[in-house]
């Protein structure tokens, strides 16, 4: 049963983010007035859907819910009740009740389905015109008796909007017609609204079928006879009884007649039956039945894709990983066998198994890599959501922009930025986007802009969060942090322009005067960069007076095995991720100098703070001093560190093992591994390193420096 909630859950999830993103779509079309009932429709499906399998799986409450939120739909798209933005904000707190229901966080609060239900009684729905407006055009009433109640209100919809109706009639093999029909829709999307199919009279010959597609479009005839007929399709007007000239005068001998007796009896063979969303005469003969024997059914699925459960993923991994130490430990052997003659030979065979043994390897790894692998669109569209509420709770205006959404990254990271992005948003909105009387004050436009942007940048993810509003003013953030007693007046007069920006990461950091729902209380940017660098990441903030503010995330792709390099440090083997190295150097100690106190090397034109690794962990000399030490260029961002080492130990794919709950708190190292030779290497934590070396704590005062 636990497999099957599973599978519940994740189809759950995808049609609730399916509903997030199309009510963020309905959202937008409202606010330019743009008519979109078939996204009415899409959301109607989804909510209708969800409730089916919720009632299925056992989820009264959830089905309770999509239950109450369908009959709003329904009245919603069929003109029972106007799309306003009540109506959105009620929408969009049903979605969030469906994450809360499925949500087994004990985080996430509760969600009172009957208080919502009983709100959605306030939304009262207005009654339909009692004025006929089909009256005005030549449609027979056999055609009127098929039609759907939707169908029908979509008809008097356009009707009374004075957009002309139009009649295509179109031949499709029985065999093809659920891909002919695709197609055509796809081609009619964006120049009309297809109301209905409707078989034809004739019905059509041997193994194909006549529809008639009820049409309703602003276009020219011309336009639409150019996208939609092709082959034996034609297009015609359906005239009106008023003889308006307002509809174009196309009707020639060659074009059908017009829709009024369209409909007429028709017999469709058993082995093909006719698609769910083609309308049938209540007065036609059904067809003649047959019996399909066994032979005739298939049970081949439709689908291609399956659902895989993301700790069997890692299972997989690690057993990628040991295989992985097994290759190692292999190739050491063949080293061995290599220095003693007379079995060199045996050596050259070793190592030929090995090679086709690696290559299959890196393969799997970059097989179960890829499986892992999920678009930051995910995380995004939900964020959209969170947007549109905190701006309409703060009174902004804020328009978003995404850009970089198919960038994948592991889906473990993904789910964990969720919290770190939506602490990002929330401040930007709540400090640093201005009200609109502020904006246009200031000469900016009222609506504000809000930039996620997500881009690759070798084995790393960057993603940008991006606002156009205040700025920071590194004078008030350098004068808070003495206020609050975490920074001293001393070193605050030696603080640049970037470190005055980096102090709203410190622990109870806050400009704000008073507390709000969201922020004041001191905490969010300090826990951003916790979780941040949790992932191996890190984040830098660059901000403008006046301009807005950019924050830059920094993340690995995955974390599930990684390249690294083995360096030798007293004696004990350490690994540095491949990701985090730009480069190594042979150390020159007469080129080392020091500035305020800090080793540093030029490199290249540019300054490399140094770090040796021995004095920072505090290990004893090594009893042979080696005859020459390396430089390990590290760089996370923009920042970059140089880590001296005694020695390099070449590179090796290996998985990162937790080091448990006794040392989880030890800041620099992200676990341990086995190196295949009975030794064990402690992984280093490059972004924590970075930060440890270019940390602020020298600048802040005695009394609350960190221990």
């Amino acid at each position: 049963m636990s497999d099957v909630r599973e599978e519940f859950l994740a189809e759950a999830q995808e049609l609730i983010e399916s509903l997030s993103r199309d009510l963020l779509l309905l959202d937008q079309a409202q606010k330019e007035g743009a008519s979109e009932p078939e996204l009415v429709n899409e959301i109607f499906r989804a909510v209708h859907t969800l409730k089916g399998i919720a009632g299925m799986f056992g989820y009264p409450t959830l089905g309770a819910l999509a239950h109450s939120l369908e009959d709003l739909l329904d009245a919603l798209r069929l003109g029972r009740v106007p799309l306003s933005q009540e109506v959105l904000d009620v929408l969009f707190e049903g979605v969030e009740g469906f994450q809360r229901l499925l949500s087994d966080s004990p985080d996430v609060g509760q969600f009172d389905v009957d208080r919502f239900v009983e709100s959605l009684g306030e939304l009262s729905a207005t009654p339909a015109p009692v004025r006929d407006e089909l009256e005005r055009y030549d449609l027979d009433p056999s055609v009127l008796a098929v039609l759907t109640e939707y169908e029908e209100h979509r008809l008097r919809t356009n009707v009374r909007e004075g957009i002309p109706l139009y009649r295509l009639r179109v031949r499709f093999s029985l065999s093809t017609i659920d891909t002919h029909l695709e197609d055509l829709k796809r081609r009619a999307k964006s120049l009309a609204e297809i109301i209905t199919y409707l078989p034809s009279a004739g019905g059509g010959e041997g193994d194909d079928i006549d529809l008639d597609v009820l049409l309703a479009s602003k276009c020219s005839f011309e336009e639409l006879r150019e996208a939609l007929c092709d082959g034996d399709a034609k297009l015609s007007p359906i005239p009106q009884r008023d003889t308006s000239p307002a509809l174009p005068e196309a009707q020639s001998a060659t074009n059908p007649p017009p829709l009024s007796g369209a409909i007429g009896p028709m017999r469709v063979p058993a082995e093909a039956p006719v698609p769910a969303d083609i309308s049938v005469a209540s007065d036609a003969p059904p067809p003649e039945k047959q019996e399909l024997s066994a032979d005739h059914l298939s049970l081949r699925s439709v689908a291609n894709t399956v659902r895989v459960d993301i700790r069997k993923l890692d299972h997989l991994m690690n057993v990628v990983g040991e295989l992985a130490i097994v290759r190692s430990a292999v190739s050491r052997m063949t080293e061995r066998l290599r220095g003693r003659p007379e079995l060199r030979q045996l050596a050259l065979e070793i190592h030929r198994i090995n090679r086709g043994f690696e290559r299959r390897l890196e393969e799997l790894q970059d097989g179960i890599l890829d499986v892992r692998m999920v678009p930051l669109g995910q995380i995004f569209d939900r964020l959209a959501r969170v947007v549109r509420q905190f701006a309409r709770e703060h009174d902004k205006e804020v328009r978003l922009i995404v850009t970089g959404a198919e960038t994948e990254v592991d889906k473990l990271i993904v789910e964990e930025l969720a919290d770190p992005l939506m602490h990002l948003i929330r401040n930007a909105i709540d400090h640093g986007l201005e009200s609109p009387k502020v904006r246009e004050l200031a000469e900016k436009p009222s609506v504000g802009t809000l930039v996620l942007n997500a881009y690759q940048k070798g084995r790393h993810v960057v993603i940008e969060v991006e606002d156009d509003g205040a700025g920071m003013n590194p004078r008030l953030l350098i004068e808070t942090a003495v206020r609050k007693n975490l920074l001293s007046p001393e070193a605050a007069r030696e603080l640049s322009r970037a470190e005055a920006h980096n102090l709203i990461f410190l622990p109870g950091f806050s400009t704000r005067s008073s507390i709000t729902d969201i922020s004041g209380r001191g905490v969010g940017m300090d826990v951003v960069k916790t979780n941040i660098a949790r992932l191996g990441g890190v984040i830098d903030v660059h901000s403008e007076p006046g301009a807005g503010t950019k924050f830059t995330i920094t993340l690995p792709v995955t974390l599930a095995i990684i390249s690294a390099l083995l360096v030798r440090v007293a004696g004990r083997p350490y690994a540095i991720p491949i990701t985090s190295v730009q480069e190594a150097i042979v150390l020159d100690e007469r080129a080392i100098r020091t500035v305020e106190g800090r080793e540093v090397l030029t490199l290249r034109g540019a300054t490399l703070p140094l770090c040796r690794l021995g004095r920072l962990f505090d290990l004893p000399s090594p009893q042979e001093r080696p005859s020459h030490r390396f430089v390990v260029v590290c760089a996370v961002g923009a920042r970059r560190v140089g880590f001296v080492v005694d020695g390099l130990e070449g590179q090796q794919d290996v998985v990162i093992k937790a080091l448990g709950k006794s040392l989880s708190m030890v800041r620099g190292f992200a676990g341990a591994t086995d190196l295949g030779d009975q030794r064990v290497a402690l992984v280093l934590d490059a972004p924590a390193l970075l930060e440890e070396v270019l940390t602020l704590s020298e600048l802040v005062s005695p009394e609350v420096r960190p221990s």
